[in-house]
């Protein structure tokens, strides 16, 4: 065999090979399918099944349940809640009402522990002293708005016969001490009886 039919072979040979290979890939010219993209979100925060009754909630049946019952005049009794602690405070009759109210607290749903720091009234108040009482507590709800220290939604004030209690919870002991100093210093105050706690 001659060297040009050496070449005519050596082209057909090559030529066949290619074609074998272009048949045997295949060209995938369609869509691929959608992968989905790897999530970076945090996962969904698990819920408890039994959720903690609010402040709010028990600070509203709380008072509900003392309106509805006979032997206790509810409008006289404060009621705040921090944490599931309710803390009584105002101005009743007698020692009966406030162990009633008491009583009638802890049956609550949602009540954890009861405060008392309720007072006895000590005299019975004329329609006038009723209303400098009122003023008195304006003022001093005043006063504790003004001063920049002061959470004064944090601080429940009542009046009687000039008498100012003042109670919920704070953030500490000079908050106590300096809701006191203002009170003492609005006129027509008697006395202050500083019932206010620190928060836990």
């Amino acid at each position: 065999m001659n060297i040009q039919n050496k070449l005519v072979v050596l082209t057909i040979t090559l030529i066949g090979a290619l074609s074998i290979a272009g048949c045997g890939k295949t060209e995938d010219k369609g869509p691929k399918p959608a992968t989905a993209p790897e999530s970076t979100a945090a996962p969904e925060a698990k819920t408890t099944v039994g959720t903690d009754i609010d402040d709010g909630t028990i600070t509203t049946k709380v008072k509900s349940a003392l309106l509805a019952d006979a032997d206790v005049k509810g409008f006289d009794i404060k009621v705040e809640t921090r944490k599931g602690e309710v803390q009584l405070s105002g101005f009743v009759d007698n020692q009966s009402q406030i162990d009633r109210a008491i009583t009638i607290t802890r049956g609550v749903e949602g009540v954890k522990n009861v405060d008392n720091k309720m007072s006895l009234k000590m005299t019975d108040t004329t329609v006038g002293e009723k209303i400098d009482d009122g003023i008195i507590t304006t003022k001093v709800k005043a006063e504790l708005i003004a001063e920049p220290g002061l959470n004064s939604t944090d601080i429940s004030t009542v009046t009687r016969d000039g008498v100012v209690q003042l109670s919920g919870f704070v953030d500490n002991q000079a908050q106590i001490d300096r809701a006191g100093e203002i009170a003492r210093g609005v006129e027509g105050v008697k006395s202050v009886v500083n019932e206010l706690s620190i928060k836990k």
